[in-house]
């Protein structure tokens, strides 16, 4: 599922990474990150550390419960 489609403030794990822009930490495949809301093209989100990450919209990702 596109990260576009997922409801906002949801866990979702990274299915296939795209390319993060460059102010955001770099992601990988298979890791879990708490998605608060969309900000254009690109997301708001933060990692188990709760540093901030900016995933691309159209991120393949799935909600994690």
């Amino acid at each position: 599922m596109k990260l576009y489609n997922v409801k906002p403030q949801t866990w979702v794990k990274i299915i296939s990474n795209n390319k993060n822009p460059i102010a955001s930490i770099p992601t990988q495949e298979g890791d879990i990150v708490f998605f608060d809301h969309l900000d254009g093209a690109y997301s708001y989100c933060r990692n188990g550390d709760g540093h901030i990450v900016h995933l691309g919209a159209s991120t393949e990702v799935e909600p994690v419960e």
